[in-house]
């Protein structure tokens, strides 16, 4: 295991948190540790993402042989898709402000995006999907599945009643 370190101004964060978010949506995240450091208008977050520096991974090997590597997935799904993947991370938002959590610890965007590709539709069947347990699937799963069949119904009724 790896650590790195990242200072998360409270005022002006944008470019900080790009970089923190950008680091861990190309890393396999174990632990994810913050406090906040009061010191007036230079407060600011420090925050120990602890990683897996296997570098087998698809994310490692595109990164130690061509540098950071982003996914833009409105190239890689389907107008749909990237309608119901941006409808995902619109809700992977909001959990995540209501829990306190930065947004990868809901699920990182390749997860999202798996949700999406493999139409996911049922608690079992996010199992399938690397790196979601079934802790998470537990905390998160009913109100992601109920975003996608709002999405995919239009009315937010079951797309398949089979799928309970």
């Amino acid at each position: 295991m790896k650590q790195k370190f990242f200072r998360i101004p409270v005022a002006d964060s944008a470019v900080a948190e790009a970089e923190l978010n950008s680091f861990c949506d190309q890393q396999s995240v174990s632990h994810l540790e913050r406090h906040l450091v009061m010191d007036g208008q230079h407060s600011f977050w420090a925050i120990c993402v602890t990683w897996s520096g296997n570098t087998n991974s698809p994310v490692g090997k595109a990164k130690a042989g061509s540098g950071k590597r982003k996914i833009d997935y409105k190239d890689e799904l389907s107008d749909d898709d990237f309608m119901m993947y941006s409808r995902l991370r619109e809700l992977r938002k909001t959990v995540a402000e209501r829990e306190g959590v930065a947004v990868y610890n809901v699920f990182n965007n390749e997860q999202l995006a798996a949700i999406v590709q493999q139409r996911i539709s049922s608690k079992n069947a996010l199992t399938g999907i690397a790196g979601i347990g079934q802790k998470r699937i537990d905390k998160y799963g009913d109100e992601f599945l109920d975003c996608l069949r709002l999405v995919l119904t239009g009315d937010g009724s079951e797309a398949n009643d089979d799928n309970a």
